[in-house]
């Protein structure tokens, strides 16, 4: 079994059309969190990760027709991150001005529906008959930034794969008692790379491949200054930051 993992979409409708449409064949997409925040398309990422692709169409940018044959119907199985949390609740409590800016915007711009399923979405998710679980932060606390050089084997429990997502950096560890995670951030990549990142995990072959994809950067900036967001929002994506 292959599945194709993602995380912190952020609102980049532009970079998640990109991540979808070069992702390979797999049998189950699942998403560590953060469908929304920062990047204006809070609403057409939550559509798509739903699997509602009649939905997904922004200002001047649609999702492809390649990336629409790989979302599911029944959606991306999601967890919830602390910006899915901020929109759904309105709670965005030590936030910066930025990410507060964004939050409001997502309020704004998402549907009633669409932030009760923010608000459902759970902390935890197990799949693949409980072979992979899926959390934003850490296992023991779903805020926690975990960096891959903090991986290891006590946060796994009796699961063979845990993915995580939050510090919008991409890594991996193999330990005898399974695999840790992290595929990196679609939407706002943080460690230096601007390409949009996710990963493809093979569960008999116990590998992660981490897969980089180049997107239109400039086509999210003009966006966010149409939103009139913050701009550097867009600017930082240049840098992978």
């Amino acid at each position: 079994m292959k599945v194709g993992v993602i995380a912190d979409v952020h609102g980049n409708l532009v970079a998640l059309d990109a991540v979808l449409a070069d992702m390979p064949a797999v049998d189950r997409l699942v998403c560590a969190g953060d469908v929304v925040g920062y990047n204006p398309w809070h609403a057409e990422c939550v559509a798509a990760v739903r699997g509602e692709t009649a939905d997904v169409a922004g200002d001047e940018f649609e999702l492809s027709d390649a990336a629409r044959e790989k979302l599911p119907e029944d959606g991306i199985a999601t967890v919830m991150g602390n910006h899915d949390r901020a929109v759904a609740f309105d709670r965005a409590y030590g936030f910066n001005e930025m990410a507060r800016t964004a939050v409001a915007h997502a309020r704004e711009t998402c549907t009633a529906e669409q932030l009760e399923w923010l608000g459902d979405l759970p902390d935890q998710r197990l799949v693949c008959d409980g072979r992979l679980k899926i959390v934003h932060g850490h296992p023991h606390d779903p805020d926690r930034y975990t960096y891959p050089e903090e991986y290891n084997p006590g946060m796994l429990d009796d699961e063979d794969v845990l993915v995580m997502g939050h510090t919008h950096v991409q890594g991996h560890e193999t330990f005898e008692e399974g695999l840790v995670m992290n595929p990196g951030s679609v939407g706002q990549p943080r460690d230096g790379d601007p390409r949009a990142a996710y990963a493809v995990l093979d569960f008999e072959a116990r590998e992660i491949e981490g897969h980089r994809v180049e997107y239109d950067v400039d086509r999210v900036i003009d966006a966010v200054r149409e939103a009139d967001l913050p701009l550097r929002i867009g600017t930082r994506l240049r840098r992978g930051q």
